[in-house]
């Protein structure tokens, strides 16, 4: 465990310790949540200590606990046009609205079930390059590069690196330094060193897309779903705000119109690829006024609050995190007040 994961474990640990935040909720609980998953499904971890991606997976039984968490608290769980119904309206019942990124299998394998049991709505956004099986998803690339790799050695520019790739924990630790010295440059240098380390090791792109997302046949069905509603993620998942105007226009509106076209429904909602200030801001936030989405999200972390109504394209998420599957925790999330400390007291994080 790093650092960053040791912190927030003790932050987690005084708040259950104190009971703070139950104090802290009627300041921090604002009037919901819109919570962001990815991947639902029985964990069988191919690599036992190298899973970089866990914090986008949680298991099937984490989700049933988290939905009867969600009820347990008062929270009503919404579609994200009711959320929008109650932002505008106030006064309302708090609300819970559950989006899931990128369009997976798994959410109708694993996820379907549960969330009728729940009779809880929710929204799924596709990237219809997966949808299409034209993009690929980088950060599964690298995990599968690293994991055959028993080295790896990269020489561009300022990055340079040669690490042993033997050992679970090595594989972390190369994956870690890569990854984040890679998002913190141009994504098409991270796509095009990925790419290379991910054909050196014999990592076939596409077909991880093809079995781990929905093809439209799949998504056609789940929007039929009474519970289900279908949004944008642009075309190939890109991190919107590293690229220029002529992309990021045909990416956001492009997605929305291959939505429309496949499923012959309105898309009024989107999310953001990655979603933090490096990925989206007011550039893209504009955008999606501009293209007529009702709401879009980001990953910033937060609860819902009245002067969210002026920032619909900027809300942010509460993530369901693999790596804190442990419903004390979530708990602690649902009560706001690890981001009112996160956000330095701000309830409104658009900028």
């Amino acid at each position: 465990m790093g650092l960053k994961d040791r912190i927030i474990g003790a932050g987690f640990t005084a708040f259950r310790l104190t009971g703070l935040h139950r104090l802290a909720a009627a300041a921090t609980q604002g009037q919901g949540a819109v919570l962001m998953l990815h991947n639902v499904r029985p964990w069988r971890p191919p690599t036992p200590g190298f899973t970089p991606n866990r914090l986008l997976e949680i298991t099937p039984e984490f989700l049933d606990a988290t939905l009867g968490l969600v009820k347990r608290m008062g929270f009503d769980l919404v579609t994200l046009d009711e959320a929008l119904n109650r932002l505008a309206q106030g006064g309302a019942r708090p609300f819970v609205a559950l989006t899931f990124d990128d369009g997976y299998r798994d959410t109708v394998d694993f996820a379907l079930p549960i969330l009728e049991r729940h009779q809880a709505p929710f929204t799924v956004y596709v990237a219809t390059g997966f949808a299409d099986r034209t993009a690929g998803m980088w950060w599964l690339e690298l995990e599968e590069a690293l994991r055959t790799a028993e080295s790896v050695e990269i020489a561009d520019s300022d990055l340079s690196l040669a690490m042993p790739t033997r050992t679970p924990q090595e594989k972390s630790e190369a994956f870690a330094r890569i990854y984040w010295a890679l998002r913190a440059s141009s994504e098409e240098r991270l796509l095009r060193i990925v790419g290379a380390l991910a054909a050196r090791n014999g990592v076939d792109g596409a077909a991880i897309v093809s079995a781990l997302c929905m093809d439209w046949t799949g998504i056609a069905a789940l929007a039929r779903h009474p519970l289900a509603t279908i949004g944008a993620h642009t075309i190939s998942h890109k991190m919107l705000a590293k690229w220029p105007d002529d992309v990021v226009r045909a990416e956001m509106l492009g997605s929305k119109e291959r939505i429309e076209e496949k499923l012959g429904q309105t898309v009024r909602h989107f999310a953001y690829p990655v979603g933090d200030p490096t990925s989206a801001g007011q550039r893209e936030f504009a955008l999606a006024r501009e293209f007529g989405f009702a709401s879009a999200v980001t990953t910033r972390p937060g609860m819902i609050f009245p002067g969210h109504g002026d920032h619909l394209t900027a809300l942010p998420r509460v993530s369901v995190n693999g790596n804190w599957q442990d419903i004390g925790y979530f708990e602690v999330l649902l009560s706001g007040a690890p981001f009112a400390l996160w956000n330095r007291g701000r309830r409104v994080n658009a900028a």
